[in-house]
């Protein structure tokens, strides 16, 4: 029987590239704006348009219930073993790096070493998830348990589809005006930790992991809306990206919120910016796909590519050039508006950074188990030899 290969979205690759830029973008502002002077027009300029960098968080969960929903949807559903592979590959590199992250700050830091007291940190910022930017790996932790259910919820409602979105719309904008309007006056002291360190519940992104579900379920209708309404959704992604400076301002001035209030994610506003902002990066991506069939310059589409299959590395990593970035930051005494010229180029630093240590880990085994893409395995040896057994195997069945 002769078998059949999934097609390869390609649009996948250049979404995975720019949601992780701007995850590392937003984490070299805010390192930028902490080493400016307090009240400077550059620090007001790097705050005030910082909400416009929100999207990328909610892009990544998207992104992981579109890829989780394309590959699992239409299998044979063992969920012991689809738990037993997800946990493994992600748990790993989420374990090591909060160990190898704990070392290097206390290294940087100039601090002792001192191991009891380096495991008890290491067992926090494991359960806690709240160290090193893993906050992502908790949430998604929580999407893998109740990840079958989705698919169930789906595949039992296969004629409701539409209305499971718009009812996940419509929870998500109650939760986050509770959030915004209700939360902050409630004495959360005795709650359990992720409702009261609420940005780790995977119920505060589920409209994001259900989008996902459904636009991989309905993928070609998807692509025919988006594309026969394009126009209309750059323009409301522009004037939603200004809107959030003057959301900004409104937090500021006439709520008095605090700075890390006004800058929450998980506002109205930001919210339908979000959605916004994911279905034209998802155009954007498309538009990728199709120019790769017409002329696409080589290098560009491998950058692409090569990117995209360490972002998850990129994400795990981060917080290595962003330290040594913050080292830097501190040493250069300049002028707030020469920092913020500064700003490109602590950047490029930051993401190359970045993207060499996880290449790294990609090429040489076995350092590819820390960013989930192991060059081994225990019983079928070194990559190579796997993709040369399924090769053969392919083979004899055509």
């Amino acid at each position: 029987m002769a078998t059949t290969k999934k097609k390869y979205l390609y649009e996948v690759d250049l979404m995975r590239v720019i949601f992780i830029g701007g995850v590392l973008l937003n984490h070299t502002t805010t390192a930028f704006k902490n080493n400016m002077t307090d009240g400077s027009g550059s620090r007001l300029f790097i705050e005030a348009s910082h909400l416009s960098l929100h999207f990328t968080r909610m892009g990544f969960m998207f992104m992981t219930g579109l890829v989780l929903v394309l590959n699992y949807y239409n299998k044979d559903q063992h969920w012991l073993k689809f738990w037993k592979k997800r946990y493994l590959n992600v748990g790993i590199p989420y374990i090591s790096w909060n160990a190898i992250m704990l070392w290097f700050t206390t290294i940087t830091a100039g601090t002792a070493l001192l191991w009891p007291e380096y495991f008890s940190k290491l067992w926090d910022a494991v359960i806690h998830g709240n160290q090193f930017y893993m906050y992502y790996i908790i949430v998604t932790f929580q999407l893998y348990l109740f990840f079958p259910l989705i698919v169930y919820m789906f595949k039992k409602l296969e004629n409701h589809h539409l209305a499971i979105l718009v009812v996940s719309a419509l929870l998500q904008l109650l939760l986050v005006i509770g959030i915004k309007y209700w939360l902050p006056g409630v004495d959360r002291d005795s709650w359990w930790y992720l409702f009261r360190a609420y940005g780790l519940n995977i119920l505060v992104y589920q409209f994001y992991f259900i989008a996902g579900a459904y636009v991989a379920i309905h993928y070609k209708e998807v692509d025919a809306f988006i594309e026969k309404y394009h126009r209309m959704i750059g323009w409301s992604t522009l004037i939603l990206a200004i809107s959030t400076v003057g959301l900004f301002f409104g937090n500021q001035d006439i709520l008095h919120l605090s700075i890390s209030a006004t800058l929450s994610i998980h506002q109205p506003l930001i919210f339908i910016y979000d959605t916004f902002m994911i279905v034209f990066v998802f155009w954007i991506g498309r538009q990728y796909a199709h120019a790769r069939l017409n002329g696409l310059p080589k290098w560009i589409d491998n950058s692409i590519r090569n990117m995209a299959k360490v972002s998850f590395g990129i994400y795990l990593v981060q917080t290595i050039p962003l330290t040594m970035l913050y080292g830097i930051l501190s040493l250069i005494d300049v002028p707030s508006f020469v920092t913020l010229l500064l700003l490109p180029i602590g950047y490029v630093f930051v993401l190359g950074g970045a993207f060499l240590i996880s290449w790294f880990c990609y090429k040489v085994p076995p350092f590819g188990v820390l960013i989930g893409r192991p060059q081994w395995h225990i019983t079928k040896g070194v990559r190579k030899n796997v993709r040369n057994n399924r090769a053969v195997k392919q083979t004899v069945e055509e």
